[in-house]
């Protein structure tokens, strides 16, 4: 069966800590919420959590929808969203399944960017990384008095812009994001 990758790529960094963190966890716990009640989403929808401070990491593999677990993420550090950048790139070419002329590869990868802030490492560089993948939609979501120009640059989408981290707005972006995996799923 084809696979829907989504990449969940959260800002981790300093800037974040506080309420900004707190509202993407439970982003991230309504967004599961809503995909699971979908059965075509359940079906298809596979999620992983990268997230990014001083360093990059994948917090989640790739993890079909029924197993997925969110992850315990702290705020802590510096911006390195150019290194997110590139581990997204790595772990899509590691666990996307591509077409070839034998196999039916997965649908193309969703990814979804949330930042506060502007960049601290060689964004550009990751992005080229990025930008070597095929993706289907890159979403991104500047919070506060996060980049919306860098974000611009990486995403083929309008960057959203949340003036606040409150509940009520991150809760309406993720409810977004879950109607479009949703759509797609189907």
């Amino acid at each position: 069966m084809r696979k829907l990758p989504v990449y969940i790529v959260l800002d981790t960094s300093a800037s974040m800590a506080g309420e900004p963190i707190e509202q993407v966890k439970n982003g991230v716990q309504m967004l599961v919420s809503a995909l699971r009640q979908d059965p075509y989403a359940l079906e298809t929808a596979f999620l992983s959590v990268i997230s990014f401070s001083t360093r990059a990491k994948q917090a989640i593999p790739m993890t079909e929808l029924c197993a997925f677990q969110p992850p315990s993420i702290e705020a802590s550090g510096t911006t390195s969203l150019g290194a997110a950048l590139s581990l997204v790139s790595e772990r899509a070419d590691q666990e996307v399944t591509k077409t070839t002329p034998d196999v039916r590869g997965d649908w193309k990868p969703m990814v979804f960017i949330v930042t506060d802030g502007m960049p601290t490492d060689d964004w550009e560089k990751g992005l080229m990384e990025f930008q070597r993948n095929n993706w289907g939609v890159v979403v991104g979501l500047a919070v506060n008095d996060g980049d919306t120009k860098v974000l611009q640059k990486i995403c083929d989408e309008p960057v959203l812009k949340l003036a606040t981290s409150d509940s009520t707005a991150m809760a309406a972006f993720f409810k977004w994001v879950s109607a479009s995996i949703q759509t797609t799923s189907q």
